[in-house]
């Protein structure tokens, strides 16, 4: 049969692969890379080596030991936040209903700007000469996508709703004059506030009457719903879930120079295993038609696994002379561990899903510099490349319809008093023209293309007590 659906089944495993799915609105996959404002506004070029205010504590642990040496034994607060404007639109280019269900799907593009709020908070303190302690609070993955529910590809998503919070304590340790180390765990909560698609009611009826080969259910379908994937007689689903997991990160802050640093910090994957569950919202027609003892849908317990990937970051910083310091990152995220996503759905009988991710590994290469104005201002530019790590159009979701970006970067640091330091960063993000020609697990395929762009402004406080 061109329609094989497996009722309850069939529309929980068409949506849980998207578990931790979010816009390309920020870097690559569904990682979120503002985590300073300081470090937006040059791209984030240096991230390692940079070492210039208390969120180093994420970028680099090694790097408090030499932050240290600003700080003249005392301690400093970082309070960041940045806000993410996205605009995207979406053209459709053939989407459509199974074939088996002889229906055009109705429906139409997209066009929208999704605004977000990032916070982040650091705190770096002395121990003694050789010892530093930090703590980083923020969230390094998560975002947010808000279809209308008559889009076209409303059967694949029409919100996700996403956050997470890292706490992250950490330890940097002198080595020696020109060697400094670091290390810290992570404690990960990701909470999924939304994860809900569209259900085309007269489609799944039809799919109940074929599966279980009677006819009169069949026609009492057709008369309750003569016309399929129509977005007024819909009904939906959505999806809840949390965890919590944990990681650790590693670092190394090397001098060969009083001019040069090179910074080298590690990200360990965190695997999360999601308590969740799915709850249902019928149209009275689909709850109207007998399906003959077939279980209709149901709310009900599901269990989800993720590994999210982990990241290796090689950084320099190097003064060319008292006002000009230039910087270079490359980064390398481990998308690969997202191959499949394994799903279990939990209502008294236990059932295991395994969907295809197939992501890639992906690079993120950026150059910036500081130039020193005067003895309070201290201005920043950076541009970056970010990969993207969906392999093809096909692969690609509406929830994450992302693409390679270049990132162009602009920002500022003033000291205000001897202890109190603002920063300012704006970046703006060129994505190219990203194809979609996702077949559906349930076959309404989404096929069309995606115009984005993105803008984020970030401001900052650093604070030494």
């Amino acid at each position: 049969m061109p329609i094989k659906i497996t009722l309850n089944k069939a529309v929980l495993i068409s949506t849980l692969p998207l578990l931790f799915a979010s816009q390309t609105a920020y870097s690559a996959g569904f990682a979120l890379i503002e985590n300073s404002a300081a470090g937006m506004g040059k791209a984030f070029a240096g991230a390692a080596a940079a070492a210039e205010d208390a969120s180093t504590v994420w970028f680099n642990p090694a790097g408090m030991d030499y932050l240290g040496k600003s700080l003249d034994g005392k301690s400093q607060i970082t309070q960041a936040g940045h806000i993410v404007s996205a605009k995207t639109k979406y053209t459709d280019k053939g989407s459509t209903a199974p074939a088996a269900l002889n229906a055009q799907l109705g429906g139409r593009d997209e066009n929208k700007r999704i605004t977000s709020f990032i916070p982040n908070l650091y705190y770096v303190k002395p121990v003694n000469e050789k010892l530093h302690f930090g703590l980083g609070i923020n969230g390094p993955f998560g975002s947010k996508t808000d279809y209308d529910k008559d889009w076209y590809g409303r059967y694949q998503s029409t919100l996700t709703d996403l956050l997470s919070i890292n706490i992250n304590p950490a330890l940097s340790w002198k080595a020696s004059d020109k060697l400094s180390l670091g290390a810290g765990v992570s404690a990960q909560y990701v909470k999924l506030t939304s994860l809900s698609a569209a259900i085309d009611s007269a489609g799944f009826c039809r799919s109940a009457a074929i599966q279980t080969g009677n006819s009169d259910l069949f026609s009492g379908c057709n008369a309750v719903y003569p016309n399929a994937a129509q977005p007024e007689t819909d009904s939906y689903n959505e999806l809840t879930g949390d965890s919590i997991a944990f990681g650790y990160n590693l670092g190394l802050l090397y001098q060969p120079t009083d001019k040069t640093r090179l910074g080298l910090s590690y990200r360990s994957k965190v695997k999360h295993d999601v308590d969740g569950e799915v709850k249902f919202d019928l149209d009275p027609g689909l709850t109207a038609v007998s399906l003959n003892g077939v279980p209709q849908l149901q709310d009900r317990d599901v269990k989800a696994s993720v590994e999210l990937p982990d990241s290796l970051s090689f950084s320099v910083a190097h003064k060319v002379n008292d006002k000009l310091e230039l910087l270079g990152d490359i980064t390398w995220t481990g998308w690969s561990s997202f191959q499949e996503l394994k799903v279990t759905e939990v209502d008294g009988v236990t059932e295991v899903s395994t969907t295809p991710e197939e992501w890639e590994d992906v690079y993120r290469i950026s150059v910036g510099a500081n130039y020193k104005y005067n003895e309070k201002l201290t201005l920043r530019t950076g541009i970056a490349y970010d990969e993207e790590p969906i392999p093809s159009a096909e692969l690609r979701t509406p929830r994450i319809p992302g693409n390679d970006r270049t990132w162009v970067s602009f920002g500022a640091g003033y000291k205000w008093s001897k202890n109190l330091d603002l920063d300012f960063g704006y970046s703006h993000l060129f994505l190219k023209e990203t194809a979609i020609d996702n077949p559906g697990e349930n076959g309404y395929a989404v096929r069309g293309t995606y115009k984005s762009s993105v803008d984020i402004l970030s401001a900052q406080l650093n604070y030494k007590f």
